[in-house]
C-alpha cells in the first residue's frame, strides 16, 4: 500500500489524501455503529460509539483474515458536528490504541440521522487484503 501525497501539497492531518495498492483480495465492511455484538449500545456518547464502531470494524476485517493495516479507504458519518469536534482528542487515543499510526484514505460526513438509535457515528472501509 502507497500512500498518494501530489508534489506541492502539505500532509493532511489523520488521513492520507489516497492510497495505491498493487495487489489483494478486496474486503467491504458495511457501516458499523457503536453496538456490541449484541446489538446493544452501551453508551449514547459520540467517543465511546467511534470506539466499538472501530472495533466493529475491525472484527469484520479480522473475519477475512485482515487487520487494520489493510484498510484502505474509511468513511464515517456522525450525525452531531459539535459532540463529534469536542470528542476528537478521545476519538484521536482510540484511533492510536486500535489503528496505530496507519491513516487510509478517508472522509467524515455529517448527516441528519442514522438507522440505528442512538447511534450517533457510523464507520464503513474497504480494505485489500494480501492474497
Amino acid at each position: 500500500m502507497t500512500v498518494l501525497l501530489p508534489e506541492g501539497w502539505a500532509p493532511p492531518i489523520g488521513y492520507s489524501n489516497g492510497v495505491s495498492v498493487d495487489a489483494g483480495r478486496m474486503v467491504f465492511v458495511a457501516g458499523q455503529v457503536g453496538w456490541n455484538a449484541g446489538q446493544v449500545f452501551k453508551s449514547e456518547d459520540v467517543a465511546p460509539q467511534f470506539e466499538q464502531a472501530l472495533k466493529n470494524v475491525l472484527a469484520v476485517l479480522a473475519e477475512a483474515g485482515g487487520g487494520p493495516e489493510h484498510i484502505c479507504r474509511m468513511t464515517a458519518y456522525c450525525i452531531d458536528k459539535p459532540a463529534y469536534l469536542a470528542a476528537r482528542p478521545e476519538i484521536g487515543k482510540t484511533w492510536r490504541a486500535l489503528m496505530g499510526r496507519h491513516f487510509p484514505a478517508m472522509s467524515m460526513i455529517f448527516v441528519a440521522d442514522l438507522l440505528d438509535s442512538p447511534g450517533k457515528i457510523e464507520l464503513e472501509a474497504t480494505a485489500v487484503v494480501p492474497q
